[in-house]
């Protein structure tokens, strides 16, 4: 009875980690959305930041309360489009600086010129309020803000705040350079060391993604060559990555070889994986250099030649994996990804018998790993001009846009393209564009097309080494039934095609 609970205690435990998992996954992906990130931080900066300028009020008579309402409206303009027109340090402190000085400069003349109609110096408990003042300070400013190209709406706001500070009008510009400078200071330092490196630290993709485990399936798909020359172009622009060649020979006999401890291949020797036993915990067998198993010796001496060829060739450790089994599946490839650390798996691309793609294909794409089925046209080696299309700015286009960036390094601007309906979507699909590449360091050239996906890659196919689209396995299935998967048109592509799925957590 006690060794039930434990084992009750143990499967509850387990499912409450992988749940909390999910759950930390899902955040992660919806924090990655730029605009669900700029809401999170307009939530916890601007608040903490008019509390640390409340603070500072209460400290010091050099910030008026006055200061506050200005204040808060520019923070969060800065915050909330951090690379819009105003969103700058310095309009965001000279606007509301100037606006306060023109006030003040607009109150003194309209005194000495005699517009102030009988009004008195008013404070916040009573008085009147020059109107004379009131319109020269909103003139002043306007001026000043057009020929400076300042932040405006704050600097209305200083200006027509400054009427009714009394006789503390210089403690209020005091308390307007002295608050707004803090803010500005504090934007700067989330926007250069955070937002602006937010694919660094949120996308997944830019940090994973290192270890890439390739099928080589000889003789059954071409050009499997070609997908581990683009493997490794891949793992080979982290310094943590690495490329895993898995191959597998049927009906393996006589295993002669000895056990590993951990189920990890090493160079020089291969590791065997019984399909029997895929969902077992037993350790690997790893079969050395064998005399008895003709076909396994060669596939191992041609995987380990190409695997010293792309060592060489893109600099990247490179490893060699065969596995035992009657039959190759997108099971047996999973299992050999997970017990050798690979976080993405580049295969293969594979037509199913009515044109979709095929079971083995669609396995992989079922999987909580990332996956690439990589189709290829004429055999390069080197993709120096990239293209992704996308439809948004989801997790699975900046993943895109990463590999992209990876496989063509600094050689050309990667293009990045959306297509749409009709032209009223045009400034939508571009400020969509342009957050999701802004996140990217590297050269990029956005293109919005009004015409079908398509349609347009088959126009502009062949001016790209490669193209990357999404395996649309993030859309219902109603909606490719309504509208087929954009890769089930790119057949007849003259170009390189990459078919990116993302994976999910379980």
């Amino acid at each position: 009875m006690l060794e039930q609970v434990r084992r009750w205690f143990r499967v509850g435990a387990h499912r409450l980690r992988r749940l909390e998992r999910r759950e930390l996954d899902a955040f992660l992906r919806w924090v990655e959305q730029t605009g669900n990130l700029l809401h999170l931080s307009v939530l916890v900066f601007v608040p903490l930041l008019i509390a640390a300028v409340t603070w500072l009020s209460n400290a010091t008579a050099a910030v008026s309360f006055l200061v506050f309402p200005p204040l808060a409206s520019g923070t969060y303009t800065l915050f909330a489009d951090p690379e819009g027109r105003y969103s700058t340090p310095g309009k965001f402190v000279g606007g509301m600086t100037v606006g306060a000085l023109c006030g003040w400069l607009a109150l003194e003349l309209a005194a000495v010129a005699g517009l102030n109609g009988g009004a008195t110096a008013a404070g916040l408990n009573g008085g009147t309020i020059s109107a004379g003042g009131a319109a020269l300070g909103v003139f002043f400013t306007g001026v000043v803000t057009w020929a400076l190209d300042l932040e405006e709406p704050t600097a209305f706001s200083t200006a027509l705040l400054v009427l009714v500070t009394g006789n503390a009008q210089l403690a209020y510009v005091l308390g307007i350079v002295v608050s707004s400078s803090f803010v500005a200071a504090a934007f700067v330092v989330w926007r250069d060391r955070f937002y602006e490196e937010r694919a660094q630290y949120l996308y997944q993709t830019t940090k994973g993604d290192d270890h890439v485990l390739v099928p080589m399936w000889d003789g059954e798909h071409a050009g499997t060559e070609t997908v581990a020359r683009f493997a490794a172009e891949l793992a080979g622009a982290h310094e943590a990555g690495k490329v895993v060649l898995f191959g597998v020979v049927t009906e393996m006999s006589g295993r002669n070889g000895t056990e590993s401890a951990d189920g990890t291949a090493v160079r020089g020797a291969a590791e065997a994986v019984d399909d029997d036993s895929a969902d077992s915990d037993a350790p690997a067998i790893g079969v050395g250099t064998r005399t008895a198993d003709g076909a396994a010796t060669d596939l191992v001496g041609t995987l380990e030649s190409l695997a010293d060829d792309l060592e060489t060739a893109y600099d990247v450790p490179c490893e060699v994996v065969v596995a035992s089994s009657d039959r190759r599946s997108s099971d047996l490839v999973l299992q050999t990804a997970r017990r050798n650390n690979c976080d993405l798996i580049v295969a293969p691309y594979a037509e199913g018998d009515r044109g979709g793609l095929s079971a083995f294909i669609k396995g992989l794409f079922e999987s909580e790993i990332d996956v690439i089925a990589f189709r290829s046209n004429d055999g390069r080696h080197r993709w120096s001009r990239g293209l992704v299309a996308v439809r948004g700015a989801g997790d699975t286009a900046r993943a895109m846009v990463d590999f992209a960036l990876r496989v063509t390094g600094d050689r050309r601007p990667t293009s990045v393209c959306t297509c749409i309906d009709r032209e009223s979507q045009r400034r939508s699909a571009e400020s969509t564009l342009a957050a999701l590449v802004d996140a990217f360091s590297g050269r990029f050239e956005t293109h919005v097309v009004t015409a079908s996906v398509d349609h347009y890659l088959s126009r502009v196919a062949l001016q790209y080494d490669v193209v990357f689209v999404g395996s649309s396995t993030d859309r219902s299935a109603a909606s490719r039934f309504v509208s087929p998967p954009t890769f089930r048109k790119l057949r007849d592509l003259e170009t390189d095609v990459a078919i990116v799925h993302r994976g999910r957590s379980r």
